[in-house]
C-alpha cells in the first residue's frame, strides 16, 4: 500500500508539471530541473536538486482541489528560480521563510491561469497591500525588511505562516543547496531571455513572474565604484610613492653627502568628487524611510577618505512635480549636517523634468565649476525629460520598477538592494581603478 501511495504522489507531480507547462511554456526547463523523491518531509520540501514529498500530503491536497497540487509544484519551482534556497544564511530563518513563501504566493496569485486560479483570501490581499506601501515588486528580499520593521507577535507571525504555507525550508540549510544556487541562476537567465524575445507572446499574465526574475538574476553593484564615475582627476599634495624610486635618492645622498639625485614627487593625481547633484523624488510612492537609508550610505561612501575634497559643490535637491528644497553643500560638515537633519517635503505626483530645468539654470548661472553628473533617488515612475542633459544621470532604485516604466535611453538606470548600500558604506581602502567599474 505504501509503495502505491508513493506511485500515486509521483504521478500527481508528473500531471502538475504537465499541466504548468502546457499553460506556461517559457518555464519548460525550470519545470524539469527537479527530479521526484518521496519521504523526508511532511509536506514538500526542496534543496535546489530534488523535490521530496509526502504522497499523503499531496495527495489531500488533490482530493480538495488539482489546481492546490499545481500551485504547490510551481511554489518549489519559484522557490528555486527566485534564489530564496541559497539567500537563507544570515538571516532569521523563520521571517525569511515567510517572507519568500508570501513573494511566491503573490506571484501565483497573479497568474490568470485556470491550473492556478483559486479564490484570495481577505488576510492575503490586506497583508500584500501592507507591503506595496513600500514595494513595486513583492520580493521576498523586500518582504523581509517589512517584517523586520513591522516587529510582529508570535501570534500574528502563525497567522501569517499559515496563509502562506505550503512547503518546508529545513533542506534549505544544506551545504547541497548553495552550491545549486549558480544552476538556478542560469535558469532563470534563460527563462527571462525566453519570456522577452522567442516566448513573448505566449508570456501573456507573466508579468510579475518576469519582474521578479529580473530581480533575483540581478547581481549586486558596487555602488561606492559607482559613485567614481562621477570623479574628476585633480592634483594633490601628497608623496607619491609609485612614481619615486628611492635608489637614486639614497645613492644621491651616499655620493654627495646632503644632495639626492632626485626629489620625490610632492603631488600626485587622484579622482575626486566636486561638483555633483544629489536629487530626491519625494511624491507619494517613494518611502522617507528608504530615502534616509539611501542618503546615509551616500553621506558615508562620500566622506571617506580618496573621495572627498576639502571644497566641494554638492547640491541635495527634492523635487515631486516641482522642486521643493535645495540644499548647497561645500563641505564635510555642512554634509554630515545637512543628512542629520533632513525632513521630506512634498508629497505630490512625479515628475523629474524640474530637477533637470533648474540645474541647467543653476550651470548658466556659474553655480557649477565641472558638473559631472546626477544622481536620482526615485522608484523610477514618473515624467522624464525628453533631451539628454549635459552630464551623465543615473536614477538609482532599490526595487525593479514596474514593466510598465521606460527609462529614456541615455539614462543610467542601477538597480540597488539596502545589504548592497549598506556594505558599500563600510570603510574601505582606496577606490578601485578604472578597470574594476562595473558595465552599467
Amino acid at each position: 500500500m505504501e509503495q502505491t501511495l508513493e506511485s500515486v504522489g509521483e504521478e500527481l507531480l508528473f500531471s502538475a508539471r504537465n499541466e504548468l507547462y502546457m499553460n506556461l511554456p517559457y518555464l519548460d526547463a525550470a519545470l524539469c530541473a527537479l527530479s521526484f523523491t518521496p519521504g523526508d518531509t511532511l509536506s514538500l520540501a526542496t534543496d535546489g536538486a530534488t523535490l521530496r514529498y509526502d504522497a499523503a500530503y499531496l495527495a489531500d491536497r488533490y482530493l480538495r482541489s488539482p489546481v492546490l497540487v499545481n500551485r504547490a509544484y510551481l511554489h518549489i519551482v519559484l522557490h528555486c528560480m527566485l534564489r530564496h534556497v541559497g539567500k537563507r544564511r544570515g538571516k532569521v530563518a523563520e521571517l525569511w521563510d515567510l517572507a519568500c513563501d508570501a513573494a511566491v504566493e503573490s506571484v501565483l496569485d497573479t497568474l490568470d491561469y485556470a491550473c492556478l486560479r483559486t479564490a484570495q483570501a481577505p488576510a492575503r490581499r490586506k497583508f500584500y497591500g501592507e507591503c506595496q506601501r513600500d514595494m513595486r515588486v513583492l520580493t521576498a528580499e523586500g518582504i523581509y525588511r517589512h517584517l523586520l520593521r513591522r516587529n510582529l507577535s508570535e501570534f500574528e507571525l502563525g497567522a501569517l505562516r499559515r496563509q502562506f504555507f505550503v512547503d518546508e525550508h529545513d533542506l534549505w540549510e544544506r551545504d547541497s543547496a548553495a552550491k545549486q544556487d549558480e544552476r538556478w541562476k542560469e535558469l532563470s537567465e534563460k527563462t527571462q531571455t525566453a519570456m522577452e524575445t522567442v516566448l513573448a507572446g505566449q508570456a501573456t499574465g507573466g508579468e510579475t513572474v518576469l519582474e521578479q526574475v529580473k530581480a533575483a538574476v540581478r547581481d549586486d553593484i558596487d555602488y561606492r565604484a559607482f559613485l567614481r564615475r562621477f570623479a574628476v582627476p585633480r592634483e594633490v599634495v601628497s608623496l607619491d610613492g609609485n612614481a619615486f624610486d628611492p635608489v637614486f635618492y639614497t645613492y644621491g645622498l651616499r655620493l654627495y653627502g646632503n644632495l639626492p639625485l632626485v626629489e620625490p614627487v610632492e603631488t600626485r593625481e587622484e579622482r575626486r568628487i566636486e561638483d555633483f547633484v544629489i536629487a530626491v523624488d519625494t511624491s507619494m510612492s517613494t518611502s522617507g524611510e528608504l530615502v534616509r537609508e539611501f542618503l546615509a550610505c551616500t553621506y558615508a561612501i562620500l566622506r571617506s577618505t580618496g573621495t572627498f575634497t576639502r571644497k566641494v559643490n554638492i547640491r541635495v535637491l527634492q523635487c515631486d512635480d516641482r522642486i521643493r528644497a535645495d540644499t548647497p553643500i561645500h563641505s564635510l560638515d555642512e554634509l554630515k549636517a545637512c543628512m542629520e537633519q533632513f525632513r521630506l517635503s512634498g508629497g505630490s505626483a512625479t515628475d523629474f523634468r524640474p530637477v533637470f530645468e533648474y540645474v541647467e539654470k543653476l550651470r548658466k548661472e556659474g553655480a557649477f565649476h565641472s558638473l559631472r553628473g546626477l544622481v536620482y533617488f526615485t522608484d523610477g515612475m514618473g515624467v522624464y525629460p525628453s533631451k539628454r542633459p549635459p552630464y551623465e544621470t543615473a536614477f538609482v532604485l532599490l526595487d525593479e520598477p514596474p514593466l510598465s516604466v521606460t527609462m529614456p535611453p541615455w539614462a543610467i538606470r542601477l538597480v540597488l538592494t539596502l545589504p548592497s548600500l549598506e556594505r558599500a558604506a563600510e570603510p574601505s581602502g582606496d577606490w578601485p581603478e578604472p578597470d574594476a567599474m562595473p558595465e552599467l
